[in-house]
């Protein structure tokens, strides 16, 4: 097993998916040598990550890749539909105010936007992209000295920092690479995240995809959200002949390969489809190969990490059902490329700049994370009610509440859009939703049953504390 010379870079990125090509764009177009590593540069497959929100449509313009979305037989996506009990209501996105039309994202074959980002990182200038596994972090102990402060004598401990990476490619070759920065975006299943972090994902469920073919959603061009029991079903159509369901499934996963899997989908999940859907999901679950993948929640850590910044799935992580996660990283690599900056960050050798620049990251990027992370997990928690009677009066008062219409569906849809990027406003209207709830739960339950309902006002207030609030507190406590 050979190894050739070490090679010097600017910049190291790890893992070319959704954020490192966007680095290593905006990285190498400032000037930066960047050196972008992939273990595998086919065309991933991959059955998240194929809805993106007008905010991230937003983000790709700021970093000039909107490019990238098209001529991949992408669908435009003006919005939601969500199916309750038989009833549909239309959500639609708010007007852009960056355009001052209506908002629009755009739904695709994610393993195509993938290529096309690939490919522009190729074609920038300063970046070199190469297909081999990063093997090892390699680190070096140095002295650490404050402003005038004595060096440290030879016994004193050393901190120790990140100087590059360790590659080996298919054919067993191993290299090394040096950079005074490395950005690790290896995703969800990250060898590195434990260098930054000791969080691990809090795995809620699973989502099992597949695809069904040429089906006409009730409403064309719209992701479609079914308040299934136990949990939530999603559909939204990634290309002309293709729509992607995603069944979300609570615990442990029923077996695929003794076929508890299907039976599952086709006994519990398929009698909660809307009729007019229900034949193509049923068929297509006898032709269609089944896949999944975990969902979690990751809150994002401080990279304090010498030499190393961890970015994407890696270090932080939201449920899926709301598609926020391609905007948050999309968002991130706008602020970041901003941050670190030539003008602001000549050269990537002052670690202690790099450092403190990243706790300031940390912070700004609240200001459009906090709202997309806290909103999915908490309306997963809503919509995937389950027996849980007091969830269950929010998720039917959170659908009556959209029924409304009017600034009801403009606040929290441009949450989920990330065009509104203020915590407070998701916090007002959830607490609306509960309130609200409580009050159709009367109207439902009448007079007779006052006591019951008087209540639930406390069960249900509860229920809504504990539903947003740790999440909000791990979002905000550091």
């Amino acid at each position: 097993m050979s190894t050739l010379p070490i090679l010097e870079y600017d910049l190291i990125i790890v893992g070319a998916g959704i954020i490192g090509c966007a680095a290593a764009r905006a990285f190498g177009r400032d000037g930066r040598q960047v050196l972008l590593l992939e273990r595998d540069l086919t065309e991933p497959d991959r059955i998240v990550g194929e809805l993106l929100q007008p905010g991230g449509v937003n983000a790709l313009h700021n970093l000039d890749l909107q490019d990238c979305i098209e001529g991949i037989d992408g669908i435009p996506c003006h919005g939601y539909g969500v199916f309750y009990q038989n009833k549909l209501v239309e959500i639609p996105y708010p007007v852009n105010k960056f355009t001052g039309e209506k908002a629009v994202g755009k739904s695709f074959h994610h393993g195509r936007f993938i290529t096309k980002l690939r490919n522009a990182a190729k074609q920038t200038p300063n970046v070199t992209v190469r297909e081999l596994t990063v093997v090892e972090m390699l680190k070096d102990k140095y002295n650490h000295k404050e402003d005038g402060q004595e060096d440290k004598g030879d016994n004193e401990e050393r901190e120790e920092r990140i100087i590059g990476v360790k590659a080996q490619s298919k054919d067993g070759q191993v290299l090394q690479f040096h950079a005074p920065l490395t950005i690790v975006a290896d995703g969800l299943f990250s060898k590195f995240r434990k260098q930054v972090t000791v969080k691990t994902p809090d795995v809620k469920s699973n989502f099992v995809g597949f695809e069904l073919k040429d089906l006409v959603l009730p409403l064309p061009e719209h992701g479609h959200v079914i308040l299934a029991h136990p949990s939530p079903v999603l559909m939204y159509q990634i290309s002309e002949h293709d729509t992607r369901v995603l069944v979300d499934i609570p615990g442990q996963l029923p077996s695929a390969s003794t076929g508890q899997l299907k039976k599952y989908l086709q006994e519990t999940v398929a009698p909660e489809i809307p009729e007019s859907i229900r034949g193509k999901f049923l068929e297509s679950l006898e032709t269609e190969r089944l896949r999944s993948m975990p969902n979690g929640f990751l809150p994002p850590s401080i990279n304090n990490t010498k030499g190393m910044v961890l970015l994407g799935d890696a270090m932080n992580m939201r449920h899926p059902l709301t598609g926020g996660g391609m905007t948050v990283a999309l968002n991130d690599i706008v602020l970041l490329s901003d941050l670190l900056s030539v003008e602001n960050l000549p050269s990537f050798t002052d670690s202690e700049l790099v450092t403190k620049t990243m706790k300031s990251f940390h912070w700004k990027r609240k200001s459009y994370c906090t709202a997309i992370n806290v909103l999915a997990m908490a309306l997963y928690r809503l919509f995937a009610a389950g027996e849980d009677a007091d969830l269950a009066v929010l998720q039917r008062g959170c659908f009556r509440y959209f029924q409304l219409g009017g600034e009801c569906v403009n606040g929290p849809v441009g949450l989920l859009s990330g065009l509104i990027q203020r915590p407070s406003v998701l916090v007002y209207h959830f607490f609306v939703v509960a309130f609200y709830s409580i009050y159709c739960e009367f109207q439902r339950a009448g007079w007779a049953n006052a006591h019951y309902s008087f209540i639930r006002i406390f069960t249900v207030l509860y229920t809504a504390c504990v539903t947003i609030l740790p999440y909000l507190f791990s979002e905000t406590k550091y």
